[in-house]
Parts: structure tokens; C-alpha cells; sequence
């Protein structure tokens, strides 16, 4: 069956969903744009100058740059001529054609291509010099605002623009996809999968071709009749190859994209036949079925009317599939998401996100090389129950995207190397420990570590529980991430953090003179030596380590035995707690053991509550020391004690009026102060 994919439509395009406005004032755009007409001026994007810091960050201009409106480089400007198409993606003096490909990819399907690019902006009447565009980023849209000021050199566009030079489109949503990194050359080199995935909000894929499986031109051709976006490259060995040309005119560690693909009679039998386009719109393949290949005079002018066969050098280019194994490395394909595809669409994804971070000493495990951090990661359950249809198993993909790193590039941050690994869960519901990873195997795990944006890959396991464990490759490593998994039937998803579980034992009544065990009254003997004849003690005549608890007793900044007994009770059994997980009899404590030990002690907590006692107690080689082992217990007891006094009806939660708010503030009875 042919799939064979053109530039236009009958259907009207999709309205485009709603997206956040994003820009400082906090107006959108179609307020922004009301203003500058109610103004009679055009719009200027504070958010964005037309300045150098909009263009790099670590160099200067090579030359002179020059911002202009598009009125100002021709008479006649115009949004979109023609239908927005692929001929109008020409590579300017920016190494960013990875985008490009995702660009050339979006113009194939028209209702993708409209929310990405809203209709109805153009430079007619009610020109305001403001445009918008939207994409999706960890799991929203984003309405970016820009003015149509771009840089130029004598009266030519610097970056991205179209074959026709009156179009604008193209160099206005490269603009606003720069704005929404921080600049333009934070666009410098990436994957296509990346833009893909901001423009449908779907998951990539990445396969390896000379691994491909034996159907792989029924699995292109089924991804792009269902709208996906396909891009593919050529790897290089070093970077010496990059940008450079085989013989056959190709162009290597650069992204083209996958623009076509069908059947052809030809001499008798049936040629399977692939379409690319190179961004640059320019320099193309020049063996079989190339555009002045002799294969062509052999096929009928239908048909080659039909498959859109010119013989012009506008990037883009008709090749065997066999020749396209052959020279070509890797294919990404953008599954889209359900909300991405159309009504109509027999194929639709399951969809599950979640939002989470890796914070040094706290959740930041790294992989499973480093055994005694990795259990620390965040973990998220995964219920398969549906299996596949005629299957015995449940088909998934799991995708973890590190987030904003691009932005991040002006302050120095790369891309982290990361991965996921996938057990199969016990019945518990708790979070999986360090004993478990070091006696279970994984039974899925992402096929590489790498520093990509984000890494994906597909799988089947039969149906169970499972945890999926998101890391970064080395341990102490910072970043958010997003990870979906999109599934081919239901499948339910929950992070197990585990609830806030505080368990305090009720204070025992005091003990009779007459009642007291042996220990007990040395105890109290003890007691009244230090105390003298008041049998209260101050918190000047012990160490200064528990002025914290005294000080929270009965008010008076003393205790009495009986709380003094209670006290050390405690103290005795928070010790005990710190020796077991001060493994190395050092004096410290790992903080990624700290989770542990304080729910030794009755504290379990979530990784948020881990997180903030961690920066407040943890020293910078992420180790805690036993005073600050018993501050933290003492703040969190104080802290619970105050939550249960409050909460009447046994609740989760508790609303607060504003004198039990400042009766909190003044007793200072906060977890962390």
C-alpha cells in the first residue's frame, strides 16, 4: 500500500488549542497586539530585544548585524505565500538543521502545523509588527509572543529563511523557538527529535538502521500516514566529518528529513521508493533514482506527477529504500500524542506524565553502578493490566526528558547523560531499598545512557507491576525531568513517594517513686546530682547539643524528671538509629541514608520535606552530622506534635486562623528554622 504524503489538504485545519501566555506583562497576544494598534505603534519585545543578547551569549556577531521588520527588507512582505511548505525552510548561518528538518517535517500535516503556527497573522491591515507561535514544553503549551524585528546583513536574512524571499513565516517561528531557549545560539546543534517533540508534544524514537527490522518500510510508512515525524542523519566518526560530503552527495552528522515514502512500477517488478529534503534546500543525492537519474526515464509522466518527481535543486530528492539502509545511520520518528492526533485516527496513545527533579544528596542516586545511592532516585510504579490485542504482553514506550537544559546553556549547564532502568515491583507499596537493587535485576532498562534531551525506547513485558527509575549517570547530579509513558492500552502510573507518615508514641504518665525499676532509680539518682535540690535541670548544665530539646519542654526553658526521663529514653534510641547508618564510624551520616534513619526514628517523609532537611543539615560532601541528626528529629517531633494538638478531626490537613499562625511563629516550632 502506498503512503505517499503532499504539502495540502482538503480538510480544514485544526483551530489551535489553548496555550499560557508567556510574556512578562502577562497579556496575551491578542491584548498585546490590541494596544499597539490602540497606539498606533508596532510592537518592541522587551522579553526578547532586538539586541546581541537575544543572538549569543558566548561570542560577538561575526559581523554587523542589523535588526529590520520585514517591510524594512521588502516592499510587499507577506506571512505565508503558496501554503507554508518545505521549499520554505532554507538553512541560513546557524547550525541549527535540526530544527529545520522538524520544520520540514511540521509543514506535511497541516493541523500540527496550525497550532504551531496560529493562522490569521499576516502583515495586512491591522499590522502590528507582533506575531505568536505555540509549543509544547514538559507537558503544556506555551504561547510565545515576539516582534517581527530580525537580524540581518546587508538587507539579507542572517538565519533561516524562505526560497521566496517576500515569505516570513519560517524566519519568525525559528525567532520565536530561540526566544523560547534564551537566543539564538542556544540553538546550535541538537536532534530533530527534539523540535519534533515541542511541536506535537508527542515521544521520539531513534532507531539504528543497520538494526532495523525486516518491515521497517511498513513501520515508515505506517508512522507517516498516522502523522508522525520522521527525520534521519548519517553519524560521523569525529569531528572532522561533520557537514561533510560522501560521494554520492549526501551530507554527513547532518539532519534531513523523511518527506515521502512509495511503490513504483518499474522494468517489471516493484521498487520501493523513500522522499528526503535537506534543509540547506540545496545539495542532494546523485545515485539511483536521484532527480536526473536515468530510472526516471523509464516511469510515465503521471507518475511522476504523481509522486511529485521534479528535477530542480531544492533540497529534496527521491532514493531507493535499499540505498537509504544503506547510507543512512539513524531515523527519529515523533510519535504523536492523542491529543495530536486526529479524531479519525485508529492508532492512539495512552498517555502518563510526571514532573520531577534530581537534588544533590537527597534524590540525585546516579545509576546502578553506584549501588549505595541508586535506590534514592525517584521512583515511579507502573500497572500494566491490558495486554496487547492477540498478544501476551503490554506494549509501552517510557520516555525521560531532562528539562530547560538548552535554556540553561548561557550559565554552563550541558546536557546530563541519562537513563532508567525498569524492576519488576514487589506487592509493597513503600519505596524499593537498597537491599532489593542489590539482590533483583532489572527486567527493561533504556538501551544507552546518553546526553541527550531525552531518551526513549520501546518495550513489552507481560502484565505485572513494575518501577521505573529515572537517574543521571553519576550520582549528584542536579536537573528536573519530565517521564512519560505513553502505552498501546491503559496503563496506571504513581510515584511512590510515600505519604507523610509521622508516628510518635502517646507520652507515658509519669512513673511513682515506689513503681521505678532498679535503672530507674540510678537513673534518678543521677538526675538529682545534676539537678540539685529543685530536681529541675537547665539547659546551661547539660552539652550544648540538647539545648534545642530543653528549650522546647514545658516553657520555662527546664525540665522536670519525668521529661527528662522521657527525653532520654528518646535520645538513647535516636543514637542507636545514628550508629546503624553511620556505617563507617565516622561521625556522619550520608544524607541518602537519611531517609532511612528517619523513618528508623517514626519520620517518614516525602522527597520534597527530604529535600529541604537535607540543604538545611547536610554539609557539602552530602554527609550530616549527629548533632544536626538530632536537630532534625527534635524540629520534625516538635513540628508533628504541633500539627496534632491543631488537628481536630484527624485530618491530612489542618487550616490555620491567624493567631494559631503567629502562636506557630512565635513558639518558632517550624520544621526547618
Amino acid at each position: 500500500m502506498p503512503y505517499l504524503y503532499r504539502d495540502s489538504s482538503p480538510r480544514a485545519p485544526a483551530v489551535p488549542k489553548n496555550a499560557r501566555p508567556t510574556h512578562s506583562t502577562g497579556q496575551t497576544y491578542k491584548e498585546l497586539k490590541a494596544e499597539c494598534q490602540q497606539k498606533g505603534m508596532l510592537f518592541e519585545d522587551c522579553d526578547f530585544p532586538a539586541n546581541d543578547t537575544s543572538l549569543f551569549y558566548s561570542e560577538k556577531p561575526p559581523v554587523p548585524f542589523v535588526w529590520k521588520r520585514p517591510g524594512e527588507i521588502v516592499k510587499d512582505p507577506q506571512f505565508i505565500v503558496g501554503g507554508a511548505t518545505r521549499t520554505d525552510i532554507c538553512q541560513g548561518d546557524l547550525g541549527d538543521c535540526w530544527l529545520l528538518a522538524a520544520i520540514a517535517s511540521l509543514t506535511l500535516n497541516e493541523s500540527t502545523l496550525a497550532r504551531v503556527v496560529p493562522p490569521d497573522q499576516d502583515f495586512g491591515p491591522g499590522y502590528a509588527g507582533i506575531f505568536h507561535f505555540q509549543f509544547w514544553q514538559h507537558n503544556e503549551w506555551l504561547d510565545i509572543v515576539i516582534d517581527d524585528r530580525l537580524p540581518t546583513f546587508k538587507d539579507r536574512l542572517v538565519f533561516l529563511h524562505s526560497a521566496d524571499h517576500n515569505e516570513f513565516w519560517s524566519a519568525l517561528l525559528e525567532k520565536a523557538y530561540a526566544k523560547l531557549n534564551g537566543s539564538y545560539e542556544a540553538l546550535k546543534g541538537g536532534s530533530t527529535i527534539e523540535a519534533m517533540e515541542d511541536f506535537t508534544g508527542g515521544v521520539g524514537e531513534m532507531f539504528e538502521l543497520k538494526k532495523s527490522p525486516e518491515n521497517y518500510y511498513e513501520i515508515l510508512g505506517k508512522a507517516l500516514k498516522r502523522g508522525s515525524m520522521v527525520g534521519c542523519s548519517i553519524d560521523i566518526s569525529n569531528a572532522a566529518e561533520t557537514e561533510a560530503r560522501t560521494p554520492y552527495g549526501l551530507i554527513k552528522g547532518h539532519a534531513y528529513s523523511v518527506t515521502g515514502i512509495d511503490e513504483i512500477n518499474y522494468q517489471g517488478r516493484k521498487v520501493k521508493l523513500i522522499r528526503i529534503r535537506n534543509p540547506w534546500g540545496q545539495v542532494e543525492w546523485n545515485g539511483a533514482w536521484s532527480d536526473n537519474s536515468p530510472e526516471w526515464r523509464s516511469v510515465s509522466p503521471s507518475e511522476k506527477k504523481r509522486l511529485y518527481q521534479t528535477a530542480l535543486d531544492d533540497g529534496e530528492f527521491w532514493m531507493e529504500f535499499e540505498d537509504f539502509l544503506s547510507h543512512f545511520d539513524k531515523v527519529e520518528i515523533c510519535n504523536l500524542t492523542p491529543d495530536a492526533l486526529e479524531d479519525k485516527t485508529m492508532h492512539k496513545w495512552e498517555v502518563t506524565v510526571h514532573q520531577g527533579s534530581w537534588v544533590r544528596g537527597a534524590t540525585a542516586g546516579g545509576c546502578r553502578n553506584f549501588i549505595e545511592t541508586f535506590w534514592t532516585n525517584p521512583q515511579f510504579r507502573l500497572q500494566l493490566s491490558e495486554k496487547d490485542d492477540g498478544q501476551n504482553e503490554c506494549t509501552f514506550i517510557a520516555a525521560l526528558m531532562q528539562k530547560d537544559r538548552r535554556k540553561l546553556k548561557k550559565l554552563g549547564a550541558e546536557m546530563l547523560t541519562i537513563g532508567y532502568a525498569i524492576y519488576e515491583s514487589p506487592s509493597k507499596e513503600e519505596q524499593l531499598t537498597k537491599d532489593f537493587f542489590r539482590y533483583h535485576s532489572s527486567k527493561a532498562r533504556s538501551k544507552t545512557y546518553i546526553n541527550l534531551r531525552e531518551v526513549s525506547d520501546r518495550f513489552s513485558l507481560p502484565p505485572g507491576n513494575y518501577i521505573v527509575i529515572p537517574t543521571t549517570f553519576e550520582p549528584h547530579q542536579e536537573a528536573d525531568f519530565c517521564l512519560r509513558i505513553f502505552s498501546e492500552k491503559k496503563a496506571v502510573t504513581k510515584e511512590v513517594d510515600g505519604n507523610v507518615n509521622i508516628d510518635l508514641p502517646e507520652l507515658p504518665e509519669p512513673t511513682s517513686p515506689q513503681q521505678e525499676t532498679e535503672e530507674e532509680k540510678q537513673f534518678r539518682a543521677l538526675f538529682k546530682q545534676i539537678a540539685g535540690q529543685d530536681m529541675e535541670i537547665s539547659a546551661e548544665e547539660l552539652q550544648y547539643i540538647l539545648n534545642a530539646v530543653l528549650k522546647k519542654s514545658n516553657g520555662n526553658g527546664k525540665l522536670e524528671f519525668n521529661e527528662f526521663k522521657i527525653f532520654w529514653d528518646k535520645l538513647k534510641n535516636w543514637i542507636s538509629i545514628f550508629l546503624h547508618f553511620d556505617s563507617d564510624q565516622s561521625g556522619t551520616m550520608s544524607s541518602y541514608e537519611l531517609r532511612l534513619a528517619l523513618k528508623a526514628a517514626g519520620f517518614q517523609l516525602n522527597n520534597y520535606l527530604l529535600q529541604l532537611i537535607v540543604l538545611r543539615y547536610s554539609d557539602d560532601q552530602y554527609q550530616i552530622e549527629f548533632d544536626d541528626f538530632l536537630n532534625s528529629l527534635i524540629r520534625l517531633e516538635n513540628a508533628s506534635r504541633v500539627f496534632q494538638a491543631l488537628n481536630a478531626k484527624n485530618r491530612d490537613f489542618i487550616n490555620l486562623n491567624i493567631s494559631e499562625v503567629i502562636a506557630l511563629k512565635t513558639q518558632n516550632r517550624s520544621v526547618l528554622n
